[in-house]
């Protein structure tokens, strides 16, 4: 009796051994192999969370107050995305701006402001509106787009303008999305804009390129 009382207690052992094994082995499958969670989409990036990348105008209070129009340089580094303000080597002012997107580029090399108009408007792009001054097509080209009858067309605001070359590319006010956005003008901040504005005449040298 004791010999079939131990086989027999050997068999309940090896049987609840196996029933373990086989639990284990059903729970990994499941995890092995069950619904795996479902990742997120990436949420896109707001305009104004674009803008936020870049920094602020900064502009040195000190140095400022011996800026004139008759001793400052503009530059412009397209790979920072950013203009300065400056006098000899030291910087004056540092802005963000958005230069040309593709296609579009705005040409680097070594100019002057020919003109300064704080109120300007582009004669290349802007919107169709009606006698009521409602927009009927926006974001157009004048080169291109027929105006819709019964409208005319208004070229975009482009505020505290520093003209850079005969062919319209200048400085003004502008959207900032973070990137080279424009058709080649150089948009900067409204701060900044006013105070490249202020402090320049036609004829101060303004160099593009990367810096």
């Amino acid at each position: 009796m004791a010999a079939n009382f131990m086989r027999s207690r050997v068999s309940i052992l090896v049987c609840a051994s196996l029933l373990t094994v086989f639990t284990c082995s059903i729970n990994g499958q499941f995890r092995l192999f069950g619904p795996k969670s479902t990742p997120q989409p990436k949420q896109m990036r707001t305009a104004s969370q674009l803008i936020s990348r870049q920094a602020p105008l900064k502009v040195d209070q000190g140095l400022l107050q011996q800026a004139m129009p008759d001793n400052t340089r503009i530059v412009v580094s397209i790979p920072k995305q950013r203009a300065y303000l400056m006098i000899g080597d030291q910087i004056v002012a540092d802005g963000p701006i958005s230069s040309g997107k593709r296609g579009h580029g705005t040409p680097t090399g070594h100019f002057t402001v020919m003109e300064k108009d704080p109120n300007h408007h582009s004669s290349l792009y802007g919107n169709f509106v009606d006698s009521s001054g409602r927009i009927v097509r926006g974001g157009v080209s004048a080169r291109v787009d027929s105006a819709p009858s019964g409208t005319h067309f208004a070229g975009a605001p482009m505020k505290w303008f520093l003209r850079l070359t005969g062919e319209g590319v200048g400085m003004h006010v502008g959207i900032l999305p973070g990137y080279p956005a424009s058709h080649g003008c150089i948009r900067e901040s409204d701060d900044g804009a006013k105070l490249f504005y202020d402090h320049v005449k036609v004829g101060t040298p303004v160099n593009v390129g990367d810096y």
